[in-house]
């Protein structure tokens, strides 16, 4: 629970899968949340914060502008 989550913008990474993402939402939702895994009564809870902090990274990562670089 404790690793960083890594930089998903060029240049750090190139190619951002979609895996990337769900691999640093989850990791964000644990350490916000204080879980590793939820207990049943909170799974859908926990999988929908999930999924909207990965929509979200997502969502930025195809809006930001690095310099040099072709958007998108």
């Amino acid at each position: 629970m404790c690793r960083s989550i890594k930089t998903l913008r060029p240049p750090f990474q190139d190619e951002t899968t979609d895996a990337d993402i769900h691999a640093a939402a989850l990791q964000y939702v644990r350490k916000v949340s204080g879980f590793r895994a939820p207990a049943a009564h909170n799974a859908e809870a926990f999988d929908r914060a999930v999924a909207q902090v990965a929509a979200a990274t997502a969502d930025l990562l195809a809006s930001l502008q690095v310099r040099g670089r072709p958007t998108g």
